[in-house]
């Protein structure tokens, strides 16, 4: 049997298998979950069987640091769920080849430059300063002849000001507001079947009968709405004549020939840079303003800083950035405490290699596991508190040389974007907490910190909160519409 052969054969410890299946009727929604409890068991490297796929799970900085900078040449590959992944021609689920490499190049060079960062700057405040009008207008629209305040869904504004900014670098242009809508429920939607799975992706005999018996009707209906929603406002770049390249589209089409491009091609990039950029960014924020209302004291600090260096009669800029010290602790530490992806996109073993005295085989697939990793009490102490100050003791970077924290992996797979995503949520932060202040609607209720499950780590109640104008926001002249 296949499992028995495997089971002495020197691969890292874990739950028994049982036949066909493996391990997956022992998963939670939340695999994280799961393979941070077998850790516990068994250790910081386990083997967890996804049908007849062998997969090796790593929950432990030294471990991390091996599978992403020692053995990172033999571990960069992709684990590929096919009906998500279609052929993996794009950036995110390509194998590590020549094509992935020119793909990775063009971002840098192209999107992802301190020159391309820089030049966008102002684009990124006018949202952000747009974000802050947004949530005044709807303020005062709220409250009505009882002057009762009412608590604004938070999520709603981040959404919004991550996606607009993301469309224009993209494309030159915001979606509308229909385009916005059916983008983020595509996103939505595509995170949770990626995110979980169907028994059809990890149980290799039942994608043969499958065909026979029944079709996978969600993800085929997913498909076609995402490809309609893709050319109506993405694709239609095409037919514009291209005067400038401010649109990252633009650019790739630009280049499409130079580079040798095939429309798959492009359309997976730009998919990649949309749903990566918009949603991850976001779910970050959400969180980490969860941790400020539920800890006031740490929003208090993050608030005393602002009005210290930035005063009240102008808004945050991106140039405030390196002297707002605290602020960055606050980022860094909702970025430890709750990463986007607690599971590090799945790779996969090109050849056979060793990862802590145990064999990893060719074929296997192998996580990180991000949110472990940030959570372990031998790299931090009382991991579960939000508590931005650790970060003032040392200097810490997250963007993949310290393998503590891992929010946007490390190595050949790191996120190109790291230092955008950075700058973003940075600004977007101190945005929120320079212009108000927040707080629960009800005092003294407890916020719903559990977690959605899917790719994404979501809040699974969006955050519910009661805004208070502070004098930075009171300063900003409301559009008369």
């Amino acid at each position: 049997m296949l499992y028995q052969r495997w089971w002495r054969s020197n691969i890292p410890p874990g739950p028994k298998p049982k036949f066909l299946l493996g391990n997956l009727h022992q998963m939670k929604p939340l695999w994280t979950h799961s393979f941070s409890e077998w850790s516990e068991t068994y250790g910081p490297i386990i083997s967890v069987w996804i049908g007849s796929q062998l997969t090796v799970v790593v929950s432990s900085s030294d471990l991390a640091r091996q599978v992403l900078r020692d053995k990172d040449h033999q571990l960069s590959n992709r684990h590929r769920i096919a009906r998500m992944t279609q052929t993996g021609t794009d950036l995110v689920w390509s194998d590590y080849s020549p094509h992935y490499v020119k793909l990775r190049k063009l971002c840098t060079l192209e999107l992802f430059s301190l020159k391309s960062i820089e030049n966008f700057r102002s684009l990124r405040e006018m949202e952000a300063r747009s974000m802050v009008v947004s949530i005044l207008k709807d303020l005062m629209s709220n409250s009505g002849d009882d002057q009762e305040r009412k608590p604004v869904i938070v999520r709603k504004y981040l959404a919004a000001v991550v996606l607009n900014t993301i469309s224009r670098l993209m494309i030159g242009k915001e979606f509308g507001s229909e385009e916005g809508k059916e983008f983020k429920a595509i996103v939505e939607k595509e995170h949770l079947l990626s995110g979980s799975g169907t028994i059809l992706d990890h149980v290799w005999w039942l994608k043969w009968v499958s065909s026979w018996f029944f079709s996978d009707k969600e993800f085929l209906a997913h498909k076609d709405r995402r490809t309609k929603w893709f050319r109506g406002a993405i694709m239609v770049e095409e037919d514009i004549e291209i005067e400038d390249h401010r649109g990252f589209v633009r650019k790739l089409l630009v280049l499409k020939e130079q580079k040798e491009l095939s429309e798959e091609t492009v359309g997976g990039l730009v998919w990649n840079m949309l749903t990566a950029g918009a949603d991850t960014t976001a779910v970050v924020i959400e969180w980490a303003m969860a941790e400020m209302i539920k800890c006031p004291t740490v929003q208090e600090k993050a608030q005393q800083e602002l009005d210290s260096v930035v005063g009240s009669e102008r808004l945050m800029t991106e140039s405030d950035i390196p002297i707002l010290p605290y602020l960055q602790c606050v980022v860094k530490e909702a970025l430890r405490l709750h990463p986007s992806t607690p599971l590090m996109l799945p790779h996969k073993a090109s050849e056979t290699v060793w990862v802590g005295g145990y064999k990893v085989p060719k074929g296997a697939t192998v996580y990180v596991n991000v949110q472990a990793i940030g959570r372990d009490p031998a790299n931090w102490i009382n991991p579960y508190e939000f508590r931005p100050e650790r970060f003032l003791q040392e200097e810490t970077d997250v963007k993949g040389r310290d393998f503590r924290v891992l929010p946007f992996g490390s190595g050949r797979r790191m996120c190109p974007a790291a230092q955008l995503s950075m700058n973003l949520m940075t600004l977007v932060m101190g945005n929120l907490l320079h212009c108000f202040s927040w707080s629960s609607p009800v005092p003294g209720e407890r916020i719903d910190m559990s977690e959605n499950p899917g790719l994404l780590c979501n809040m699974r109640t969006p955050l519910q909160a009661l805004a208070l104008p502070r004098a930075a926001a009171r300063a900003i002249p409301l559009p008369l519409d």
